[in-house]
């Protein structure tokens, strides 16, 4: 069955395949679904960092404020 997904390749220490392996079990998906759930997780976790670190440089004494109204017209 063809599929829309790119496929790839990875290696992993044996400690992290157990525990895949356990997950996907405890989750009752594929291997392959629960790596792609925890990859995505992980993106979103390094996304956040970034947009955190932006906000903190923002974050001065001389930063203005605006009203939701104000910045979203």
């Amino acid at each position: 069955m063809a599929t829309t997904k790119k496929r790839i390749n990875i290696s992993v220490s044996k400690e992290l395949d157990d525990v895949l392996v356990r997950l996907a079990k405890r989750d009752q998906v594929p291997q392959a679904t629960k790596a792609e759930h925890l990859l995505r997780m992980a993106l979103e976790i390094e996304e956040d960092e970034v947009l955190d670190a932006v906000a903190a440089k923002r974050d001065t004494g001389e930063a203005r404020f605006l009203s939701h109204s104000l910045a979203w017209r």
